[in-house]
């Protein structure tokens, strides 16, 4: 077939380079192999050399911990006290671990602002603005600052709270904190 006198293949040089490239990769596979046959034979024809010995196993020292009562490696150490003043220590006010922390509990108590109050027939409820500038509805019995501030008291012109502080003897020791409405 013949093409018209203006026209050109357009995929003749590409075509021919690939035909090309192909045949030169196809090329370098041939099925002689008496290189590698030469060289097995050579390799097996080599003689064995001896085995090391296997090298003797000293036997795990074991250690068996004693059961009996020991000081909990978690318990605060107790230097000059006594084992009953140390249990009044640990018997006092105490956080509730299982309790899920509140939205105000992240941030320390000097960085919230008290902005204001909300009041519904005898519910109070106290505004408070985080350092992010979110204004959250608080009222009595919630939670708020680092120290487990829980609020027992909320004014018209202040929150206050009871907080829990560690007393570094294992125990808490209970605080009075407040927040002043800003002027």
């Amino acid at each position: 077939m013949s093409s018209p006198p203006g026209c050109r293949h357009r995929f003749s040089t590409p075509l021919a380079v690939l035909v090309l490239l192909s045949a030169a990769l196809l090329g370098g596979c041939s099925r002689d192999m008496h290189d590698l046959r030469s060289y097995i034979q050579d390799v097996k024809q080599r003689p064995g050399g001896p085995i090391a010995e296997i090298p003797e196993m000293k036997p795990y020292a074991t250690f068996s911990y004693p059961d009996r009562a020991v000081r909990d490696p978690f318990a605060p150490l107790a230097f000059g006290q006594s084992r009953q003043a140390l249990d009044v220590a640990q018997s006092g006010p105490r956080p509730d671990p299982t309790r899920p922390k509140e939205a105000l509990e992240q941030y320390p108590l000097d960085a919230l602002t008290f902005v204001g109050t909300l009041r519904r027939e005898k519910q109070v409820w106290a505004l408070i603005r985080d350092p992010d500038g979110t204004i959250h509805r608080v009222q009595t019995g919630n939670y708020m600052g680092q120290h487990y501030g829980r609020i027992v008291t909320i004014s018209p012109r202040s929150v206050e709270l009871t907080e829990l502080i560690p007393n570094q003897r294992g125990g808490w020791l209970q605080h009075q904190a407040a927040l002043a409405m800003n002027d």
